[in-house]
């Protein structure tokens, strides 16, 4: 009877210590998100998801890159990463044939990449995390049309080279392809700086007559709110400005009228879904890492997660704004 009792003891102890001190993760596990501009509010929304779901599960998260739009000094820092050998790294990539070359590398090295916001398509990254951005610019270029009634010129404001903004200007394209009246004047490469934006709307806004631009659509987070600035500044009420994110300031702008409106996408949920997957492949990895998922159709694991989009109005800003003053 002592025997049968001080084994069940040692069973429940043993059961007791696994739910306890056996949690398979660990601190030692170092998760690394590489972002392309670190100091837009857009990244570090992304950051704080990642970071969340860091903290559930008791790992390591470091969150790097440049402040600005510089994918060389992104390189760095994802080469930095790799040396490091973490348990996975999530990565949004600037520029394709500056970083995929370095994703290749880590993936045979044995280490998961998963691409969040813009994607690598062509690499080895597993799959990507982000935004459906052909259906997104389909949807800014519906509420264009809308607000523009048919017809009248606009403007895009840009960062070229990148994957996912060169497709909402696809997405736009395909919608205006249909309405003739509504002319594309000029597509403005920013860099991703404000100041570009600014002066160049400032510059674009005292065009008058058949000249005149009667629509500003800004197709990364930097732009919104300077070229929204521009055109109040000139005091051209009669302009229509379509940004992109919910950025605070975009946000508040939108609930002063100087924006119309903003396609939004979930950078938290990003985030945080990417390290969430990571952590998965980390603890049950696939026999062969490098291998080619994407034309696997017995792949563990998708193409693509598209975490979602909607577009913000004076309707529901107010809804957006709560919502992120609760996720602080």
């Amino acid at each position: 009877m002592r025997t049968m009792k001080g084994i069940a003891l040692a069973a429940l102890a043993l059961g007791v210590a696994s739910w306890t001190g056996c949690d398979r993760h660990s601190n030692k596990e170092v998760f690394y998100l590489v972002a392309a501009n670190s100091a837009l509010p857009y990244w570090q929304t992304a950051a704080a998801g990642f970071n969340h779901a860091a903290a559930q599960f008791k790992v390591t998260a470091k969150v790097v890159g440049p402040s600005n739009y510089d994918p060389q000094a992104e390189l760095q820092e994802l080469q930095k990463a790799v040396s490091a050998k973490p348990a996975g790294i999530l990565i949004s990539v600037a520029d394709v044939s500056v970083l995929q070359p370095e994703i290749d590398s880590a993936v045979q090295a044995g280490i998961p990449v998963i691409t969040i916001d813009s994607d690598a398509a062509g690499s080895r990254r597993l799959y990507f995390i982000g935004t459906n951005n052909l259906d997104a610019g389909r949807m800014g270029g519906k509420r264009l049309i809308e607000k523009l009634g048919g017809k009248g010129n606009v403007v895009f404001f840009t960062l070229a080279g990148q994957s996912n903004i060169d497709e909402r200007l696809k997405g736009f394209k395909d919608v205006l392809a249909a309405r003739p009246e509504i002319k594309i004047v000029d597509v403005i490469d920013t860099k991703s700086d404000a100041s570009v934006a600014y002066d160049k709307a400032q510059e674009l806004v005292a065009q008058t007559g058949a000249k005149k631009i009667d629509a500003f659509v800004c197709l990364e987070s930097a732009c919104g709110k300077p070229v929204s600035d521009a055109i109040k500044r000139a005091n051209a009420t009669d302009r229509t400005v379509i940004a992109w994110d919910a950025n605070s300031d975009t946000l508040d702008s939108i609930k002063t009228g100087t924006i119309d409106s903003t396609i939004v996408q979930k950078p938290y949920t990003m985030g945080c879904y990417g390290l969430k997957a990571l952590d998965e492949i980390f603890h049950a990895p696939p026999s062969q890492l490098a291998k080619d998922f994407g034309a696997d159709p017995f792949s563990p694991y998708p193409v693509f997660v598209d975490t979602g989009t909607s577009l913000v109005d004076k309707s529901n800003v107010d809804l957006y704004i709560t919502s992120a003053a609760q996720a602080k």
